[in-house]
Order: C-alpha cells, then structure tokens, then sequence
C-alpha cells in the first residue's frame, strides 16, 4: 500500500478534534441568538379572517403544497383514469345549435382572414388563465395568433395573471370591481377597474401586438396620462369628458414593446384595460374574477360596458360560473334563475349576433359536493334550455359526482377539492376545444361546397 494512501485513511479514522473550554466559551458568547418570531398584530389578523370568510376561493389555483401526497403508482393509475373518463368520442353540448353564428364567423375569418374574439367571463377557475390559455394555445395554433385582446389595466387583483401579457401598476392606484372593493359598476368590459386622482402613477404593459387600444373611463375633470412606448414620449392621453368609455388607439411598429402610462396631474383617471389585437387570427380573452358569482355582472353599470362589449365584436361569450353559488350559505335557487336569465339578457342585448356557451361548475366539495351543487347544475341545464344557449357540464366531463376525488389523486386536482392544478386546467381547456372543434367539424360537413366557376 503507498505512502499516500495509508497517510489519507490515518486522516479519515481520526476522531473529531473537541474544542478546548476557552474556545468553546467564545463560540457560545458569539453565537447568535434564534430570532423569536414576530406574533401577527390583532389588526393583521382580523384582516386576514375577513378575507378568507369574503374570498372563500380567492387563492390562486396553483400552489405545490395543495397536492395530495399519493404513491406514484396510484397517481398514474388515477390520471390514466380522470384523463380517459374526460375524453369523449362525441361532442358533449346540449343545444350546440346556438354555437352556429359563432361557427360561422370562425369558418368566415378562414377565408377572408378576418380576426375572431372568444371572451370568458367567469369566476377563480378563469381568472388563474391556465385553463384559458390553453384554448387559446389551441386556437392560435389552429387559426392564427389574434394577440392578446383584452387584458386588465396593471395587476388589479392578486391571483390574476396573464400568460401572454405582462402588466404592473404602481402603489398608487386603488382596484374596484372585485368583492372586497365593488366599486360603482363603471368599472368596464371585465367588471375591474383601476383609479387615482394623484400624480406621477404609472401603468405598463408589455405585449406584441399590430393595433394598441387603451380602456378607459371618461369623466368631468379627467387628468391626462404621459403615453411612452419602449420609453419615448409618444403622446398625451385625456380622460376628460362626459361619463362614459373612452378609448385611445396607438398603432405600433413590428415586435413586442414596452407600454408606460403616467399621470399628469392631481385629477381622477381610471383604466379599464389594454386591447392588443391583431388584423386576423383568434383572441380568448380572459375576464374572470376571484370569488365571482354570475350576478355580479348585473352590477355592471350600462352607461359603459355595453359599449365596451360591443368594442370587441366577440363571436362567443364564454360564462362560466356556479362555484361560489354552489357554496352560498343563503343559496336561493329562484334569484340564482331569474339572476342566470338576466345575464344571458344583458350579453344578448349588447352582442346579438355572437354565440353564448354556459360551462357548469366542476365536480367540488372537500367532503362530499358543495351544499347547493346539485341545484345549481339543474338551474343552468334548464336555463339553457330556456334561452336558447349551449351547456357544458364540466361535472361530467370530469367524470360524475364524486370525481373530484380521482382528479386530486391524478395530480389534477388542488387539496381544496375546488380548484385544478396547471395539469387540471390544461386537459380542461383541451377537452373543451376539442368538443368544440368536433361540433365545429359537423357544421362544416354539413354546409354546401362552393362552387368555383371559370371563365374561358
């Protein structure tokens, strides 16, 4: 054996050296002290069980430590399951007939590449994006990239994101449109709206995009805002005016870029949202609040957001809702009907020619289903039948009562028995496209070839 490797294995064998007491007095005068936790103020905490009592879904849908600790073998076993059960071979739409106009315009913007704009309304399950963006993934890739459409001023809510768009705000403005703040229903096309009266706030957004359109509210005494693209000045923007939308159109060159906004003056400015659109391709916009339930939208005052619907020319509204109705302490299933009616009336009213999808809520329910699950699902089959609108129930396609439980084992589920995972959200927003691209296929089959006359 070498010298060197008999001096190595003297050193691994040797036993660990003790400090002598003068050193370990010193390492124990210096060694710093554990910091004691900080206990929350009486202030703090109040605020924090307001808001879990006001925003019982309000988390946002993606968070590791929701997972369901399950063996690998069970996990793959569930998801091959949950994932076959919500495949179906057949489209699943009841009343698909009311999906033809927006067929139509689809099968319109093919041939003479014109842009179709897809808005989902609706509730915590919308607003995280995923379960949107994978539809529009779908779509684009299918169709054309239509750009972002609309997005929300800023940041206005936490839980709200955008997989397209990137915005932020400074700390100056105040958000109205949500349940903790509901503001006065002027709050535009989303329902969300941000405002200040001082100086010096900012807005940005950076997206790609051919035409730029600025929401936003106009009013006695509006400030004006500093418009800079890629940090040039560009323009001024006013705000003033009578109350109602207003709008400011910017025409950008090729490529993604920077958007700032700046308030002038000591003067009330509110934003609704940005419009990046572009000439042809689909948009699906996503306009979804925390904690929402359908009647919120019948706050939405009528002296702005017709118009703004009306702005974006969509060819399928998208309303899904019915999780938080289905949790309502004081659920009152004739004012959930009469309100469900109300709002298919008002988006009729505004949007005549585009199509209406309701999606049901999702199977839910830590303990068993939600208390009022079963009856809200009943109330929006019969409502879709009654006005005339496409239904699809998410209950089913997930796999029936009781499913939910299956989904958080397959890894596609959240531990709150309520909300998917990023995984859930995307087969989600897979299977409806796929649904809605079949049915599509059916139209398509059913129309007559045009013919093509020559001339000699």
């Amino acid at each position: 054996m070498s010298y060197r490797l008999l001096l190595l294995l003297s050193l691994l064998t040797l036993p660990a050296l003790a400090p002598s007491p003068a050193s370990a007095i010193e390492a124990k005068r210096t060694a710093k002290k554990p910091v004691k936790p900080t206990k929350p103020s009486r202030a703090a905490r109040f605020k924090s069980v307001v808001h879990r009592i006001t925003h019982p879904f309000s988390r946002r849908p993606v968070r590791p430590h929701y997972m369901v600790a399950v063996s690998p073998e069970l996990r793959i076993a569930a998801l091959n399951e949950a994932t076959e059960k919500s495949s179906f071979h057949q489209p699943q739409f009841e009343n698909s007939a009311a999906l033809v106009p927006f067929f139509e315009l689809l099968s319109q913007a093919q041939r003479n590449a014109q842009p179709v704009h897809i808005l989902q309304f609706g509730d915590s399950h919308t607003a995280s994006d995923d379960w949107v963006n994978a539809m529009r993934l779908a779509f684009q890739a299918k169709y054309g990239v239509g750009g972002p459409g609309f997005a929300y001023a800023g940041h206005p809510y936490r839980g709200y994101r955008r997989f397209d768009v990137s915005g932020n705000n400074s700390s100056g403005w105040i958000t109205e449109g949500t349940l903790a703040q509901p503001g006065d229903g002027l709050d535009g096309l989303g329902g969300v709206s941000i405002s200040t009266n001082r100086p010096g706030e900012t807005v940005t957004l950076r997206s790609s995009s051919e035409r730029l359109e600025l929401m936003f509210l106009t009013q006695p005494g509006g400030g004006s805002l500093s418009f800079s693209v890629d940090g040039t000045a560009v323009d001024t923007i006013s705000t003033a005016g009578a109350v109602g939308p207003g709008s400011y159109v910017y025409i950008p060159p090729p490529g993604e870029h920077t958007y700032d906004l700046r308030t002038i003056a000591a003067a009330p400015v509110r934003l609704f949202g940005w419009a990046a659109d572009n000439k042809r391709g689909v948009t699906v916009e996503t306009l979804g609040i925390n904690g929402a339930q359908a009647s919120i939208m019948l706050g939405w005052d009528d002296a702005v957001w017709p118009a703004e619907l009306i702005s974006r020319d969509p060819a399928l509204v998208i309303l899904a809702y019915g999780t938080n109705e289905a949790n309502r302490p004081h659920f009152d299933p004739v004012e959930y009907r009469a309100g469900l009616l109300s709002v298919i009336a008002k988006v009729r009213k505004a949007t005549p020619v585009a199509s209406l999808l309701l999606v049901g809520p999702p199977d839910c329910g830590l303990r068993g289903p939600l208390p009022h699950l079963d009856e809200v699902l009943a109330i929006e089959h019969a409502v879709a039948r009654e006005s005339g609108v496409a239904f699809w129930d998410w209950r089913q396609h997930m796999g029936g009562p009781g499913s939910t439980s299956l989904w958080v084992r397959a890894g596609l589920g959240q531990g709150d028995h309520i909300h998917l995972t990023g995984d859930g959200y995307r087969l989600l927003g897979k299977t409806l496209f796929d649904e809605l691209e079949m049915e599509y296929a059916i139209y398509r089959s059913a129309q007559p070839v045009q013919s093509v006359q020559t001339s000699f």
